[in-house]
């Protein structure tokens, strides 16, 4: 009985009501009053914590405060680490392809044969099944027509000879080169090799030969990244092995603009180089025959 006496006091003395009463100092005078329990003021002192809490969470997790806190993460560290992960990569991949042009050197200089491929320790770890291309419905038909014997290579019947009106079309115009080096791989036909390679150095401009419209910039494995441009005259020109592309689909270029950045992309290829082709009515024609490379 005794126990039960005391706990309902216990109780009885939260819900008791007490006066607060503030008055003049001087005058004695009442200035305020507050009628006020127990309960009342603890549920204040707990509500206005939590509202403390709560402001100072978000004030952290909201603004740039949070960057002070001892152990917080930074906001731009995974986008820095994700960066630097995609640089290593990319280092690794620049090494091993640098390494097989130096041992082809060698090769060459022993007579001996050279390694067409990357190393296949590289190959197996490169991925292409999430390689997605874009098709726009604009050029769907033009790309079916491009693509529908080989890759960004317009064969046709290289048997027949050129009409003299088609080739006339294009001797007046100025060309601009798409690069300033050596050709070390000339045209020839009969090779299935449609175009020259010039010898490029590390991140050297490649630029559009003639004013045109981008219709296709996307990545191939045998080539890696080409870049085709479409021209007045029924004229095409074709960037392969870049290291990246600076134009975009739909694209409108002038000549002498730079367009790419040479490289050594794709896997038929032992070195920095581009592999330039130039197209005329579906046919390749000589891109020596109408440019001239120093």
């Amino acid at each position: 009985m005794a126990a039960a006496k005391k706990k309902e006091k216990w109780y009885k003395k939260l819900r008791n009501k007490y006066r607060l009463v503030l008055f003049n100092d001087r005058t004695f005078e009442e200035r305020f009053t507050f009628r006020l329990t127990r309960l009342n003021v603890i549920i204040a002192l707990m509500s206005l914590t939590i509202v403390l809490v709560s402001i100072t969470f978000l004030l952290i997790a909201y603004t740039p405060l949070k960057t002070y806190v001892p152990g917080y993460p930074d906001v731009d560290q995974r986008k820095e680490l994700y960066h630097l992960n995609i640089l290593a990569d990319s280092l690794m991949k620049d090494i091993q392809k640098k390494n097989i042009y130096i041992e082809n050197i060698k090769r060459i200089v022993n007579n001996e044969e050279i390694i067409d491929k990357q190393d296949s320790t590289l190959s197996d770890s490169l991925s292409y099944d999430t390689i997605k291309y874009r098709v726009s419905a604009d050029d769907s038909l033009f790309r079916l027509e491009f693509e529908n014997q080989t890759k960004y290579n317009l064969y046709a019947d290289y048997g027949e000879p050129f009409k003299r009106e088609e080739a006339k079309a294009i001797q007046n115009l100025n060309f601009f080169k798409p690069l300033d080096g050596i050709i070390t791989l000339e045209f020839n036909s009969k090779e299935h090799h449609y175009g020259i390679d010039i010898a490029a150095s590390h991140n050297e401009a490649v630029k559009s030969v003639l004013d045109g419209t981008v219709i296709i910039a996307d990545w191939t494995l045998e080539t890696g990244y080409v870049l085709v441009i479409a021209h007045d005259h029924n004229l095409i020109s074709v960037y392969k092995h870049n290291a990246t592309l600076l134009k975009q689909e739909g694209d409108l270029v002038k000549a002498g603009e730079p367009v790419a950045i040479a490289g050594q992309s794709g896997e038929l290829t032992t070195g920095p180089h581009l592999h330039f082709e130039l197209w005329l009515n579906r046919k390749p024609v000589n891109p020596k025959d109408y440019i001239f490379f120093n």
